[in-house]
């Protein structure tokens, strides 16, 4: 059990019923005086000259002046002497008892000590013969990443080489870091921005208005107000522009009523999770959003009802395929990733259906005129002298062949030349 805190010997429970505006009132000047040098209040109403203890008498000798007052006290501090040493520094002479620290427990010296392997006499010729950079590599591939600095683990599993100059107890020296330059200024004036998406300019699709300060509301709600009937933007980016809820609210009313934009970036605002669900529900109004970005907003926790509100406005949107969100718990972050998926395989499906379609409706080239052999007019007709055969036989008509047959009759000689092969003898009447 523990002991109760006391106060001179009682209890703090004691002092419950004590007056303390009575004991107060019993006190001298000196005395209350003596008590406020005592107690060090620690109040942020009160000036600093009340809440410390240190209360200095003299008069000002006028207004303070810093440069003087660090002149005064380094000279101060140059003229002090040194406090006198008891014994005189000597070098290489140890003053005072040397420390030794204290021998290591039994159980991490047998920890250090070595374990002997049986390893077998081809394994163990092997190693006896291999050399340091042989054994850096085996190392790196059994993963031994202790015995190694991080030059050599790259180069042991990228097949490099080992660096020259390092061993088992090589350094890795830092690596120079790249200097990448500033970026620009966003140099964007908002006022034009406003006047071409309110003008509905063809041309003007991308509106940036990234790291942008000092950005009032009314230019907000200018711009929201004519995002309602602008037809051509489609990417809208309102990166640490200083977004507040109502704001916010006022951009979900414009994506309700636009259809046009694509991508939506307000990452980096002042939103609440309120303000963000707001927007997540403004996009179900809309089918052409497909990018939505909202992170590193006010509240970095959005809490397990708002994810989940998230989540199922996410699920009933069926255009949405990329979401910019820190979602903490992973039921949520496994259903939104999944949903988003199927839209996107969904878009991919549609996508080809629309290829195929617009391949179908493409007009057609002109078909190849049909060509006719030239010996198709020298056809002699057939004589009228001819005489009709007595024999009563059946008119058999010839078959005929087109030039594919043809080609495929054809059988080369040992000349080289290309004969017509021997028609078949086919008897009309096989019973006779």
């Amino acid at each position: 059990m523990t002991t109760p805190a006391k106060l001179y010997g009682r209890e703090l429970s004691a002092y419950d019923e004590v007056d303390v505006d009575e004991l107060l009132a019993k006190l001298s000047q000196e005395e209350l005086t003596m008590l406020a040098k005592e107690v060090d209040p620690d109040d942020n109403f009160l000036p600093p000259s009340q809440r410390n203890n240190y209360a200095c008498e003299k008069d000002p000798t006028g207004p303070l002046n810093r440069k003087k007052l660090i002149e005064h006290i380094n000279k101060q501090a140059l003229e002090t002497p040194d406090r006198p040493e008891v014994k005189p520094y000597v070098p290489g002479v140890i003053r005072g008892k040397k420390w030794i620290p204290p021998p290591p427990p039994e159980k991490v010296r047998e920890a250090e000590e070595q374990i002997t392997i049986d390893l077998g006499d081809e394994y163990e010729q092997a190693l006896g013969t291999a050399t340091q950079e042989e054994i850096i590599d085996l190392a790196a591939i059994l993963g031994f990443h202790s015995m190694m600095n991080q030059d050599q683990y790259h180069a042991s599993l990228l097949n490099k080489g080992q660096p020259v100059g390092l061993g088992w107890d090589g350094i890795t020296k830092a690596t120079k870091q790249k200097v990448y330059p500033m970026d620009p200024p966003n140099d964007t004036d908002p006022d034009k921005t406003i006047d071409r998406v309110k003008a509905n300019d063809q041309s003007f699709v991308d509106l940036n208005w990234n790291n942008i300060k000092n950005i009032s509301d009314e230019k907000f709600e200018k711009l929201f107000e004519a995002l309602k009937t602008n037809t051509h933007l489609e990417v809208l980016s309102l990166v640490n522009v200083g977004l507040n809820d109502r704001t916010a609210q006022l951009l979900a009313d414009a994506l309700q009523a636009n259809s046009s934009l694509r991508v939506v970036n307000v990452e980096t605002n002042f939103i609440s999770p309120a303000g963000v669900v707001q927007l997540v529900r403004a996009l179900l109004a809309t089918t052409c959003v497909e990018e939505f970005r909202a992170s590193n907003q006010r509240s970095q926790v959005l809490g397990n009802k708002t994810e989940m509100e998230i989540t199922r406005l996410v699920e009933q949107n069926p255009t949405l395929l990329r979401l910019g969100l820190h979602l903490e718990y992973s039921d949520a972050r496994h259903r939104v990733a999944s949903h988003l998926q199927r839209n996107i395989d969904r878009n991919c499906r549609l996508q080809k259906q629309a290829r195929a379609s617009l391949s179908l409706r493409l007009p057609r080239g002109r078909p190849p005129a049909v060509g006719v052999d030239s010996n198709f007019f020298n056809l002699t007709p057939p004589s009228v002298e001819t005489t009709t055969p007595t024999t009563d036989r059946r008119i058999v008509e010839k078959p005929i062949i087109d030039n594919e047959s043809i080609s495929d009759k054809k059988s080369v000689t040992g000349d080289g030349k290309f004969v017509l092969a021997a028609p078949l003898d086919i008897n009309p009447e096989p019973h006779s």
